[in-house]
């Protein structure tokens, strides 16, 4: 049975944000358009650099560009498939292929048992504070409690100190979003598929990641872009 999702629209002020893709990264142009503010993701990858170049020399270039292709395509085909049933769309799973649908039932449970009334998907947001802006998977209670909600996906399981990226990326989230409604949410949700294995979940508040956060967005503006 397919579950019946309640949305409540936040008005942010504006429908969307373009973003643009420079040399150094992606770029969002803020709504009045005097602005462009780096993207959380190209900000939080100038820090994993040096580890991800240390694993492509250790198992060859090549090999490394073909695990992250389809990285790359399977989350993105898992996040779409997440998106249209939270969006309650009927048949949501008919088009995608089979390993892509065994990834989302491996969530499902996650969804249909803890997932309350969402405020936004695929939601862009900016911070004037940190001059950095990005684009939320979810916005929702989780257990119900206003949450960050940011899905993944994964090859292997991961540790909790292999993820900080992902507390601070949604910890940036949060407080863009306070800025631009006014709603406080200072619970940090990250939910991760695993091929060939149960689901990981974390759950962090939002105050034990403002101050990595800080240095890191502090650690990318002295960079040489």
């Amino acid at each position: 049975m397919m579950m019946k999702f309640e949305h409540k629209k936040v008005d942010l002020g504006y429908e969307d944000l373009v973003a643009i893709t420079k040399p150094e990264g992606r770029k969002y142009v803020t709504p009045d358009h005097n602005k462009y503010y780096p993207s959380i993701t190209t900000i939080l990858s100038h820090k994993s650099k040096p580890g991800i170049e240390a694993w492509k020399k250790r198992i060859g270039y090549e090999e490394a560009a073909k695990i992250l292709r389809k990285a790359y395509t399977r989350g993105t085909a898992v996040h779409l498939l997440i998106e249209k049933y939270l969006q309650n769309e009927k048949n949501c799973t008919s088009e995608f292929m089979p390993d892509i649908v065994g990834s989302f039932m491996d969530l499902k449970p996650f969804f249909d048992n803890r997932i309350g009334t969402i405020y936004g998907q695929e939601m862009a947001l900016y911070s004037d504070h940190f001059e950095v802006a990005g684009r939320v998977d979810c916005v929702a209670e989780f257990d119900g409690k206003m949450s960050i909600i940011d899905f993944k996906t994964s090859l292997k399981p991961k540790k909790k100190e292999w993820v900080e990226s992902y507390f601070m990326q949604e910890c940036f989230y949060a407080i863009a979003f306070e800025e631009r409604t006014k709603i406080p949410v200072t619970q940090l949700v990250t939910i991760i598929a695993v091929d060939n294995s149960t689901p990981e979940l974390y759950i962090e508040h939002r105050d034990d990641w403002v101050e990595p956060l800080r240095e890191v967005i502090k650690e990318y503006n002295t960079l040489d872009k």
